[in-house]
């Protein structure tokens, strides 16, 4: 069985940490310092569990703006035919 070059020192709890630790250990690559992020990069990182929950917060924004322009267009739509077939058998 072939085994991992990667040795864990930390519990995976997510594909993120393992991601993390992979980079770390085979390609040397570290997370910046919290201090080292600037502008938009300092609150939407994939290095700071605070930069994870604020992705987070904004892709379940985006999707519910979607489904209310969703619902608000298929709404505006149905009253728009109701009218139109109203209209229609007045005539």
């Amino acid at each position: 069985m072939p085994t991992s070059p990667v040795k864990t020192r930390i519990p995976l709890t997510s594909f993120g940490h393992l991601i993390s630790e992979v980079k770390r250990q085979l390609f040397g690559i570290e997370a910046p310092a919290t201090v080292d992020l600037t502008g938009w990069r300092r609150h939407f990182n994939t290095y700071t569990l605070q930069g994870r929950r604020n992705f987070v917060l904004v892709t379940y924004a985006a999707l519910a703006l979607g489904a209310a322009a969703y619902a608000v267009n298929r709404r505006d739509k149905q009253t728009q035919e109701v009218a139109e077939s109203i209209t229609s058998s007045q005539a």
